[in-house]
């Protein structure tokens, strides 16, 4: 759906900046002079009415002139700098809920044309820890929020609910850098729930970044998993010479993971993200709607209940 409105967009930002070149250098040039040889004709001035008239462009012309400009800002803002996005699901709580709005930087990873999406300037890549809108690689008409766990080059473990990470090895140096376990703090029990089980709610250190996560200790990690690679498109479950919870990320692409550990179809079950998928990072939630309500309720589910105000601010 964005690919198709950011084409939309262009289309229409084309057609109204042509109409605005031929009215600014050739049509209210033309209606001057046609404004000027009427004048020349008469004796007496021309009354406004008929100025009016005379200079007046057509409703296609004017409406054209009038809107250029800011859907080219709309374009530009929403193609180079910020775009706005939905969560649609739970798979990022509790950093992101079902209804938060958000704004996704897209000048962080380099600037790429609206349709195509090829780069044309790099400016930076993702770092561990971000959290990050993609193209979902089975289907990249959909468009898929996670976090950054495995850069490239890295060797990532996710065992017992722990991730452990090697960092990729820096052929200038002589030796490469250990599997680390990414430590976590317990924080409390039963603020989220699973299918009516108590998840725990974790702190965990990525990079320069700290943020919270789920698990639901009441299901195994290898039962989990199963469940999801049953039903995982592209059934991609297990990299080609490694064991089942052991991923090396390939150059050029990342390793993510929704912040849910649980309840989330990520890297785990379908594999590694291209860069060239990359839409920006998540970086603020500017609005949060609760679609909450009672199984009474003749509202349609579409309808917001309330606004969560408390949770507008910034994305760790």
């Amino acid at each position: 759906m964005a690919v198709y409105f950011s084409i939309f967009l262009v289309i229409v930002t084309v057609i109204t900046g042509i109409v605005w070149l031929a009215d600014k250098f050739y049509l209210a040039p033309q209606r001057q002079l046609k404004l000027v040889n009427a004048q020349a004709q008469c004796d007496t001035p021309l009354g406004d009415e008929i100025t009016a008239k005379l200079t007046e462009p057509s409703a296609i012309v004017d409406t054209s002139v009038q809107i250029f400009p800011v859907i080219a800002f709309v374009l530009i803002l929403r193609s180079f700098i910020y775009e706005p996005f939905q969560i649609p699901s739970g798979s990022m709580m509790p950093t992101l809920l079902d209804g938060d709005f958000i704004l996704v930087n897209k000048f962080n990873y380099g600037l790429r044309d609206p349709v195509v999406r090829n780069k044309f300037i790099e400016i930076g890549l993702p770092e561990r820890g971000d959290v990050v809108v993609f193209k979902y690689p089975i289907n990249p008409q959909i468009d898929y929020i996670k976090r950054v766990v495995g850069l490239p080059g890295d060797r990532v473990i996710y065992r017992d609910k722990s991730i452990y990470i090697q960092p990729a090895c820096d052929p200038s140096l002589d030796s490469c850098p250990k599997l680390e376990k990414v430590i976590t703090e317990f924080v409390s029990k039963g603020d989220y729930s699973s299918y009516g089980r108590e998840l725990y709610r974790y702190t965990a250190s990525m990079g320069d970044k700290t943020h919270d996560l789920l698990v639901d200790n009441g299901v195994s990690a290898q039962r989990q998993a199963s469940a999801f690679c049953a039903s995982a498109e592209g059934n991609l479950c297990q990299q080609s010479g490694t064991a089942r919870d052991e991923f090396v990320v390939p150059k050029g692409h990342y390793f993510v993971m929704g912040d849910n550990r649980d309840n989330s179809l990520d890297g785990r079950f379908w594999g590694f993200v291209p860069e060239e998928n990359l839409v920006g990072e998540a970086v603020a939630i500017w609005m949060s709607f609760d679609f909450e309500r009672t199984p009474e309720s003749f509202l349609p589910r579409w309808i917001p209940t309330g606004v969560r105000f408390s949770r507008i601010g910034g994305i760790e």
